[in-house]
């Protein structure tokens, strides 16, 4: 069992991610900007799995945690790891922002840093054991427990943390894969856009990108 605070947890990616991990019976935090919020996600998944979730502030989420797990918006990311960074300790933080700008979501656009992975690393530090990761998942399909039908990229410079933060996505039900260096999350961050562009034009409800001729990959979860 693993101790998981998810930051930003009241959120649609939060909720799911949260639901799944703790389904798989990890002990899951739920934290939030907004205290009530993060109280009626917490007792509604409990509800929902038949179990306690504990709740708290974004920091107090963050607190004596194993991995955090980071689900807010691009506006919000900078505010909320720095929030949470005098509580990280010795976590893996699993950043999964992509950088939208609305209202033009369908067209990439990366930040100055090049990603939010980088954008994350120059808050952070080096000391910290950063993760980037469930850029391409449609949280509203997550958020069931019906199939994901996508691989989801893991992107690290930390090569244990990556594979560790890889397990747990298999936890989720779902093929995690590593995409290598924190630097190529640029590549995930900028498909989210095209994924959305994928959706409304072929009207597809949750677009997903599976890699296939992988010998040595895990299995596909069926």
């Amino acid at each position: 069992m693993v101790a998981i605070g998810v930051i930003g947890g009241t959120g649609h990616l939060g909720k799911a991610i949260a639901r799944r991990l703790a389904k798989a019976g990890h002990q899951v935090t739920i934290g939030s900007r907004n205290l009530e919020k993060a109280r009626e996600t917490a007792e509604d998944l409990g509800a929902c799995l038949g179990q306690h979730l504990p709740f708290g502030t974004n920091g107090e989420a963050a607190k004596d945690k194993d991995v955090l797990i980071v689900t807010v918006p691009f506006s919000a990311q900078a505010a909320t790891l720095m929030d949470i960074a005098p509580h990280i300790g010795k976590a893996i933080v699993v950043d999964t922002t992509v950088p939208l700008v609305p209202p033009k979501v369908m067209r990439v656009q990366l930040p100055t840093a090049g990603s939010a992975a980088a954008t994350a690393a120059a808050l952070l530090g080096p000391s910290v054991r950063l993760v980037s990761g469930f850029h391409n998942v449609a949280a509203h399909i997550l958020a069931t427990d019906a199939k994901v039908d996508c691989d989801v990229l893991v992107f690290s410079d930390d090569v244990e943390a990556r594979n560790r933060i890889i397990g747990l996505v298999g936890d989720m039900d779902m093929r995690g894969l590593s995409g290598g260096s924190l630097a190529n999350a640029a590549a995930a961050e900028a498909l989210t856009s095209i994924l959305i562009y994928m959706n409304k034009t072929y009207g597809a409800d949750g677009a997903g990108i599976r890699f296939t001729g992988l010998t040595n990959a895990p299995p596909i979860t069926t």
